[in-house]
């Protein structure tokens, strides 16, 4: 058996390799057809115009489900590990929300391109990358947490380290965007997919852009830590039925009866 076939490790393998693919695919095709720069230009612009724009949609939307599937498989394996501690079941259920409203982003950046409707792409890339660094910072204190019993040292500093690379990352990446677009450099930057070298706010811009992409991937290593732990977990629907056929009307209600039931082995 590969290591990836192990558990559900190919969970956050397969949300790394596909979202990682469509940020590199949709660059490509700007390049190719010369709509952006090739010198480092905003993910959002490689998603802008068609044909890449679609090719962006649709991949960053699968991005979206495979990212709510992994973050409910890590809150059922924490469900699991520590049952009878309050305070982590608490932070764990405080992840999974941020979680899931961070994949909601993401969708929200897929869906509404920064060139149309500007302020809704903004929302969504707060909900992404500031409501998901939230998201990295719970889990952080949760291997911290959980260790050394269940938890590895090795699992808790290296998590530590991606949170401190994305946290370094959006503040680069705000202070830049804010001088940017401060109104000194110029009207219609939104709209704005080539840039001069020699140009005013050619740095900030660069900085901007270069923090963009090294956040997005740091997003990215933070699921690979969950990898190994995956290796170690499966989950299994059961089905109870409450009739003999799909016509009829169930004749009693048992408490414990559920039509769908997803349980967790580790």
């Amino acid at each position: 058996m590969w290591w990836f076939q192990q558990g559900l490790s190919f969970l956050p393998v397969a949300l790394v390799v596909w979202s990682a693919a469509s940020f590199v695919f949709s660059y490509i095709t700007a390049i190719v057809l010369h709509h952006v720069d090739p010198l480092v230009p905003y993910i959002s612009d490689t998603g802008t115009i068609p044909p890449e724009r679609c090719l962006f949609g649709i991949m960053l939307n699968v991005s979206t489900f495979l990212g709510m599937a992994t973050m409910y498989v890590r809150y059922k394996q924490v469900s699991a590990l520590s049952p009878e501690k309050p305070q982590i079941l608490r932070l764990n259920k405080l992840g999974l929300v941020l979680g899931w409203l961070s994949c909601f982003g993401l969708c929200i950046i897929a869906n509404f391109q920064k060139c149309i409707l500007y302020y809704i792409h903004v929302l969504g890339a707060c909900l992404t990358f500031g409501v998901g660094s939230i998201y990295m910072l719970v889990q952080t204190v949760l291997s911290y947490l959980m260790q050394p019993e269940l938890h590895s040292k090795d699992v808790f500093w290296a998590r530590l380290a991606v949170f401190l690379w994305s946290s370094s990352s959006i503040l680069s990446m705000f202070v830049s965007s804010v001088v940017l677009y401060s109104g000194l450099y110029g009207q219609n930057l939104v709209q704005k997919l080539h840039w001069d070298p020699q140009e005013r706010g050619y740095t900030p811009h660069i900085i901007s852009t270069v923090s963009e992409w090294s956040l997005a991937f740091s997003f990215l290593s933070f699921f690979l830590t969950y990898i190994r732990d995956f290796q170690k977990i499966s989950l299994r629907a059961v089905v109870s039925l409450q009739g003999q056929t799909l016509h009829e009307s169930p004749r009693s209600f048992r408490a414990e009866e559920q039509t769908l039931l997803v349980a967790g082995s580790i």
